[in-house]
């Protein structure tokens, strides 16, 4: 735990002798070094999952269950990774991995549970999004959506008094706007939850579409390779929220209708709870 002025505090101080924080999650990049080998194959990526047992086993009951909807059950890493790929492969022991490090982080005003929740919603709701209305990041969608709100779980670990002052004063609002958080994180912190969060993914040195898809959270009308995918959390984002399930902004830039939406949120509803399981069991 860090205390320190709001007024000398930086994101390195953060991110700074921590081991948890500063070190990327290791079974993520072993295998992320055999599918960029061309000499290794699907056995060889299967093997270093199957490393961890929990690991696969987690794997596989996501791979066999509503998210993919396959007819037939799948049976080994291998076989997933065929019907798959190894980059969503990739991409679910990325997620994961990360769920599983902050899955207890006491002190905070919202529970963990809610926080994966909610994010695992925002997840769907990208990937769902990507799926149905063709922009083409289907294989980062999830984890984008998964990972945006990071930098949060960040502040607690480190500066937990200043992140529930944060809670507090959102709290004491009587109405939200979007954005409302990261004014407030500004104000009292220096910097917001998105700029600490592109930070750690750069700092575990994830694929920069991760890390600029949180960076430019705040800037939706940013121009740019990646301002597609980040439009596309923003949105997600906000239909994840109950309490502010609308942005009219990230709507329009996607040039989505209000059927195509609720289609969208119907189909994840069905799907979130049997995931959510699969992703944070119950402890």
């Amino acid at each position: 735990m860090i205390v320190s002025s709001p007024s000398t505090l930086t994101i390195t101080d953060l991110l700074r002798g921590d081991l948890q924080l500063a070190s990327p999650p290791n079974v993520y990049f072993q295998l992320k070094k055999v599918v960029e080998d061309p000499t290794k194959t699907a056995k060889d990526a299967a093997f270093v999952i199957e490393n961890d047992a929990a690991l696969a086993a987690k794997l596989l009951k996501i791979v066999n269950s509503a998210f993919y909807g396959f007819s037939a059950q799948i049976g080994s890493i291998a076989k997933a990774i065929t019907l798959i790929g190894t980059r969503e492969l990739q991409n679910l022991v990325l997620g994961a991995v990360v769920v599983e490090r902050f899955s207890d982080l006491p002190g905070q005003v919202f529970t963990i549970h809610d926080f994966w929740a909610r994010n695992l919603r925002c997840a769907l709701i990208a990937r769902e999004l990507d799926l149905q209305f063709g922009k083409h990041y289907t294989d980062v969608a999830f984890i984008c959506g998964l990972l945006h709100n990071l930098g949060q779980l960040v502040f607690y670990r480190r500066i937990p008094v200043l992140a529930r002052e944060v809670d507090l004063l959102l709290q004491s609002q009587s109405h939200l706007e979007v954005d409302d958080d990261v004014h407030i994180e500004q104000n009292v912190i220096g910097f917001d939850h998105f700029q600490v969060g592109a930070q750690l993914c750069q700092l575990w040195n994830l694929p920069e579409a991760i890390v600029e898809s949180i960076r430019l959270h705040c800037f939706p009308d940013t121009i740019g390779p990646f301002s597609d995918l980040a439009a596309m959390v923003r949105l997600a984002n906000c239909l994840s929220r109950i309490e502010n399930p609308y942005d009219a902004f990230a709507v329009s830039a996607l040039n989505l209708s209000p059927e195509q939406i609720s289609f969208v949120l119907d189909k994840i509803s069905d799907e979130f709870e049997v995931i959510f399981k699969l992703f944070y069991p119950s402890r």
